[in-house]
């Protein structure tokens, strides 16, 4: 009987390698469908699926599974990767863009039917860009997962955070006491104002972090429906985080953008967008990084397509872009200033 180790490292590798192969076939597939209908010959469409098939073999062969068994064997060279996840890297270098790639070719045969790009359909098929995107979301998902076991509860990082932050006063408060044990006297007389310190340092920071109280529940139908899991939560906020770039791609399916030169732009910022997902979740440098290759960019390009081919883009995208830029650098940057560095507290 196999252990529940080896049926999740089977199942994930499976389920990677589904989601590192299928999108490039299926986009290949398309090409090969649209070329077809330009020279209707059954051999070219062949030719290219089976180009595509050895792509894949090639590619597994000789890039993914050396990769994948010196991950698995040398865990010492694994734990010196720091900040990227090589996985990724594989996925979208060798997966998205040829798939976007190819993509773009699929509307530049089209034009070629007829020699003009009104033979093109109204939109085109949304099937192969979500594979792609979707591809990619369950191998983040999955690199995000392999830490944390499939059976059994499991504490959110909330939760980890408010223990470890209360142990660390703890030990604090605990450490000024004991340092005064050296002189009895000293230490009755540091003892009133260390606990005054502590509590008027506690005061202001209650001042300055209270809110809004929430609801607890300890019984009933609402305690089990405030249960939360951090395993659950990887999926709703990997989803979340491409958004932006599904919208953006979405946009490209548009007759308007894939009928002219602007499925060129759109297509390169959102694959540009897509390079965030090597870094891994907690590196410092990814909000940054999301800001200069996402947010900055889209806020361009959305502008300009709407000057130019009308609100074909949302504008609530485009305020999303830029409230989260001008945020950001507000935040980090300008309260830095001496203008903008007073520390105030709202009185509510």
């Amino acid at each position: 009987m196999a252990s529940g180790k080896i049926i999740k490292l089977v199942l994930f590798e499976l389920l990677e390698f589904a989601a590192f192969s299928i999108p490039t076939i299926v986009i290949m597939e398309q090409f090969a469908t649209a070329n077809q209908r330009t020279k209707s010959e059954r051999t070219h469409y062949w030719l290219i699926v089976s180009c595509s098939i050895a792509y894949v073999a090639v590619v597994s062969l000789f890039i993914w599974v050396p990769v994948k068994v010196v991950l698995y064997k040398k865990r010492h060279l694994y734990k010196k990767i720091i900040g990227w996840r090589p996985v990724l890297v594989m996925c979208v270098v060798l997966t998205t863009l040829p798939s976007f790639s190819f993509s773009i070719a699929v509307t530049e045969v089209q034009k070629n039917i007829n020699g003009s790009a009104d033979s093109l359909p109204d939109s085109l098929p949304d099937l192969p860009v979500s594979l792609v995107l979707l591809s990619l979301i369950v191998v983040d998902i999955i690199e995000k997962l392999r830490i944390y076991p499939l059976r059994g509860s499991q504490k959110s990082y909330e939760d980890n955070d408010i223990c470890i932050t209360s142990l660390h006063q703890i030990k604090t408060v605990t450490e000024q006491v004991v340092q005064g044990d050296g002189n009895p006297a000293s230490a009755q007389a540091a003892k009133p104002t260390a606990m005054s310190q502590s509590r008027n340092q506690s005061r202001n920071h209650a001042a300055v972090l209270v809110g809004p109280l929430e609801p607890s529940f300890q019984s009933g139908i609402l305690r089990t429906m405030s249960q939360r899991d951090v395993r659950a939560e990887l999926f709703l906020r990997s989803f979340l985080m491409w958004a932006d770039t599904v919208e953006m791609l979405r946009v490209a399916g548009h007759q308007k953008v894939y009928k002219s030169a602007w499925v060129y732009p759109v297509y390169i910022f959102s694959f540009i967008s897509l390079l965030r997902m090597v870094f891994t979740p907690k590196n410092p440098l990814l909000n940054s990084l999301g800001i200069l290759m996402q947010d900055l960019p889209f806020i361009f390009l959305r502008l300009s397509l709407i000057i130019a081919l009308g609100t074909i883009t949302p504008v609530l995208g485009l305020c999303k872009n830029v409230l989260v830029t001008v945020s950001y650098i507000y935040f980090n940057y300008v309260t830095k200033l001496r203008p903008f560095s007073a520390f105030e507290t709202s009185p509510f």
